[in-house]
């Protein structure tokens, strides 16, 4: 077996660095200072119940699994996600052949956030119109106009959306996309 030369891995090294790696999980985006973001509970303007808790709780936790250190408050931090969301929209995407009730639905939330340095005091990132689509199979006999009642009915339906739609708004967020 041959010996790799120290400087032939030096070089494979900086070769590789050189191509546009980076490691996951922290983009070039945000700026260096940024360790600590504040990410208070959005702002709720639709009537589904706890949708503002449940996709506040999901950002802050895809921003903890990027390595940024993540509180509640929107103070005593380098940067701040702030946001509105608006009322979820259901779409019937199929029905049943024979009593043609919904079989696939999409739900789909709405939302303006902004990314925004505090210590800079310029935004980062924002948004007026994200919208995240999730699908999903209907569990039975379900109201589809309303969300609420999907997730009653689908105990996992929300919290498959939360995650949906914080890995889209994180990865936004610092990517600047």
């Amino acid at each position: 077996m041959k010996r790799l030369v120290p400087g032939a891995a030096a070089l494979a090294l900086i070769a590789v660095s050189a191509c546009g790696y980076a490691l996951e999980g922290r983009a070039n985006n945000v700026p260096a200072h940024v360790k600590r973001i504040g990410v208070p509970t959005f702002e709720n303007q639709s009537s589904t119940a706890d949708l503002d808790r449940v996709l506040s709780d999901a950002v802050r936790i895809e921003l903890r699994g990027r390595g940024f250190v993540v509180v509640q408050e929107a103070t005593g931090v380098d940067a701040v996600i702030t946001g509105v969301l608006r009322p979820i929209e259901v779409n019937v995407l199929a029905l049943t052949d024979t009593t043609r009730q919904a079989s696939k639905y999409a739900m789909t939330v709405q939302a303006a956030l902004e990314f925004k340095d505090l210590t800079a005091n310029k935004t980062i990132w924002s948004n007026p119109a994200v919208r995240v689509t999730e699908e999903y199979e209907a569990t039975g006999t379900i109201s589809i106009n309303d969300p609420a009642a999907i997730f009653s009915q689908d105990a996992n339906a929300l919290q498959r959306l939360a995650r949906s739609f914080a890995r889209w708004v994180v990865s936004a967020a610092l990517e600047g996309s």
